[in-house]
């Protein structure tokens, strides 16, 4: 087995790549927004070197992230929401447990009961069990694939009980109207993979905590993102 670093043969330190990965996928900065605070800092890189970063580390990154996430609930709540990829209507799958902790996401050209069944079985071959417990809203496909995949599960059509996977499509409406759309499903696909694991990583549900609970946690998350991309490849 031969051990050898993630940085390899890239000019600057992980310390500056880490953080443009995370200003990418956590805030609805462009990359020529990046380009200028790293400016500002008396950093010289160009905004095509911080997309190859984000495209090369970004997925790595949360694949480590993922690896660390404790197992899913037993309620999960999926939904769908178009969005506009090259100009033509695509819909974008989501599940989530009652957490709000992202479990997977799919985009898809059609919302029938055939994707609605694709999305199922890519959720289950990921999890590796069902949940106790499936909220959704009412489009019927969802019965058609619970019927198919989950039909031991108590499945739940609701729309005011399934706000907790509704919300979660907020942070990507934000960082797809900062990016004026995606091009290509492609593309789409490999970055909200990435950005639904990396920027929930630093969205703890700050209602919830008082604020010197949420610096705490705040900064154990911090301590989590140091270790994940100091982590070293095997090959």
């Amino acid at each position: 087995m031969v051990v050898s670093s993630t940085y390899k043969g890239y000019r600057f330190p992980r310390e500056i790549i880490s953080h443009c990965v995370w200003l990418y996928h956590r805030f609805t900065h462009s990359f020529r927004e990046i380009e200028l605070l790293m400016a500002a800092r008396g950093i010289a890189v160009s905004y095509e070197t911080i997309r190859a970063w984000c495209a090369r580390f970004g997925p790595e990154f949360a694949r480590r992230l993922r690896r660390r996430q404790l197992q899913a609930e037993d309620k999960w709540h999926l939904d769908q929401v178009f969005v506009k990829i090259g100009g033509v209507r695509k819909y974008l799958w989501r599940a989530v447990d009652q957490y709000g902790n992202v479990l997977d996401i799919l985009i898809q050209s059609k919302r029938d009961g055939k994707a609605a069944t694709r999305f199922f079985r890519k959720l289950l071959k990921k999890q590796g069990h069902p949940p106790r417990v499936l909220i959704t809203d009412k489009l019927p496909s969802y019965q058609v694939s619970h019927r198919k995949t989950m039909s031991t599960t108590e499945h739940r059509q609701n729309k005011y009980l399934n706000n907790r996977c509704e919300n979660s499509h907020q942070p990507t409406r934000q960082r797809e109207r900062a990016m004026k759309g995606f091009r290509s499903v492609g593309s789409a696909q490999r970055f909200l993979a990435s950005f639904s694991r990396i920027s929930p990583h630093f969205r703890p549900p700050r209602h919830r905590m008082y604020a010197t609970d949420h610096r705490t946690e705040i900064r154990a998350r911090f301590q989590v993102w140091n270790q994940v991309t100091e982590l070293r490849l095997t090959a």
